[in-house]
């Protein structure tokens, strides 16, 4: 079953320029990831500062396996350490269960 992640970062106005290429960096090694769908980086129009992900994967497995390689925690762990902080996932899928 398909999932959704939803990834949030408060990013302070003089640390933008410096998160750019680390956003995409890891957005480019997602995609060559099994499983990866899709995503996207918004940015919102309250509070600049915070950004939001959402990031498609065909199952929970897939992400889980993401989120766990080595290449990904390599870029994770630059970002934490540049924004002083860490960073908040939320996993979703999709319909109700009972």
């Amino acid at each position: 079953m398909a999932v959704k992640i939803f990834i949030k970062r408060k990013v302070p106005a003089q640390k933008a320029r410096r998160m750019i290429p680390l956003f995409r960096q890891m957005r480019s090694m997602a995609m060559d990831q099994p499983g990866y769908i899709s995503g996207e980086t918004l940015r919102s129009l309250d509070d600049p500062e915070q950004f939001i992900v959402i990031s498609t994967w065909q199952s929970s497995d897939h992400w889980q396996a993401w989120l766990n390689s080595r290449q990904r925690q390599q870029v994770q762990a630059e970002i934490d350490k540049l924004l002083g902080g860490t960073t908040v996932y939320e996993a979703y899928h999709y319909g109700f269960s009972e």
